[in-house]
């Protein structure tokens, strides 16, 4: 089955509130519901957009499906998907796009954090 990335939706747009620290291109949010699909993973599941200490800068990112918010989560939609952030990740992630490229290198998720005053050769870890 081939995939058209370039194609958009209304449904990608993201729903409006002032809690969203973290929003997905419509591409990269077709390839998170086309990852899920390919896993066979619920579609209810939603999608845990986390920062975690490590990495060569510090701090790496990490996507992760899981069925339900925890109890201190944001929890928002974009389009069919459910996005959940805890509180600590928002305040570093405050402003981040995330987006899907195709490159010579490889095709992935690319985050761009406003907050980010460094980053390492992999594009998965970064400084504040």
């Amino acid at each position: 089955m081939e995939t058209n990335l370039q194609e958009t939706s209304p449904t990608a747009e993201i729903s409006a509130s002032l809690d969203t620290p973290v929003t997905l291109t419509p591409k990269a949010v077709k390839m998170v519901m086309l990852t899920r699909d390919e896993e066979k993973i619920d579609p209810s599941f939603g999608l845990r957009v986390a920062v975690r200490g490590g990495g060569c800068s510090g701090f790496e990112y990490a996507l992760d499906f899981e069925k339900e918010p925890r109890s201190n989560d944001l929890s928002y939609s974009q389009g069919e998907l459910t996005v959940f952030v805890d509180p600590i990740s928002a305040k570093y992630l405050d402003g981040t796009e995330i987006d899907y490229v195709l490159g010579t290198t490889g095709a992935g998720f690319k985050f761009n954090n406003p907050k980010a005053v460094g980053t390492c050769g992999c594009g998965s870890s970064f400084a504040v």
